[in-house]
């Protein structure tokens, strides 16, 4: 039975639920921990790296991409506290995620002759700009905005600056407690990806690809490199659990954090 979801993503960035809807969706998957990961922010509502919410408890964490020999990957901080050189880099990701985003709409409205209402704010996201689109007067709906408009190599597409793989790990590891990679089969390279881990504390063993994976990489990885396995459901809606860690993992998470 899964105890602890460790993947989770809010408002603060482009996540459904906040830290008040939170513990009710907890309960309805039967979950008592919650590790907050939103992408690239602290949540400003978690001023320490464990917290109760309710009566779940809340891991403060952070899903950072990086660029890494194995292309764009995404590392996961658990644990988390607010040092500055971390603070100073988000900062600046958030700088460049609302410059990249107002190009990016830009861009659309020009194409496509329609106004989106996309708030150009920190943790604006691609995800933002495709709901817009899809709420226009414009003939696409989400998918296919991603597909056609705004997803990579499209016409839309805009990069955003990253930190390299070893910066953001160095910048995680001084912040928290416990630093994986997250979704290792999600890449295009997962042996590549699962490489990096050599350097890493965990990696993310339990995760809903919504397909058939074989998952032995990853346990040799384990098994190679000592790591804690993680997992968890990377839900950006209020449905939790999907994916997670049951009674034992998770005490064996905890016994190797440093929160």
């Amino acid at each position: 039975m899964i105890v602890a979801d460790l993947h989770v993503h809010t408002t603060h960035s482009d996540g459904t639920l906040t830290l008040e809807t939170l513990p009710e969706a907890a309960r309805e998957a039967g979950v008592d921990v919650v590790a907050v990961t939103d992408h690239d922010r602290l949540h400003p509502d978690l001023q320490t790296p464990v917290a109760v919410v309710g009566d779940v408890t809340v891991v403060h964490g952070i899903e950072l991409r990086v660029d890494s020999p194995a292309g764009h990957v995404d590392l996961l901080g658990y644990g988390a506290r607010r040092t500055d050189p971390l603070v100073a880099e988000l900062d600046r990701l958030q700088e460049n995620r609302v410059e990249r985003a107002r190009r990016i709409v830009d861009c659309v409205e020009d194409r496509l002759g329609v106004s989106l209402d996309v708030a150009l704010e920190p943790g604006v996201g691609r995800p933002h700009i495709a709901q817009a689109i899809a709420d226009s007067e414009a003939d696409y709906g989400y998918d296919d905005a991603f597909a056609e408009l705004i997803g990579d190599d499209c016409p839309c597409y805009v990069a955003r600056e990253i930190p390299d793989f070893e910066t953001g790990r160095d910048l995680l590891a001084d912040a928290c407690g416990l630093v994986g990679l997250a979704h290792p089969l999600r890449y295009d390279d997962p042996v590549a990806a699962l490489d990096l881990t050599a350097s890493l504390d965990a990696v993310e063993r339990w995760y809903p690809y919504g397909r058939d994976v074989d998952t032995r990489p990853v346990e040799q990885a384990i098994e190679r490199h000592g790591l804690v396995p993680t997992g968890g459901s990377d839900a950006h809606g209020e449905t939790l659990g999907a994916a997670g860690l049951d009674a034992d993992a998770y005490q064996h998470f905890r016994s190797h954090t440093r929160l």
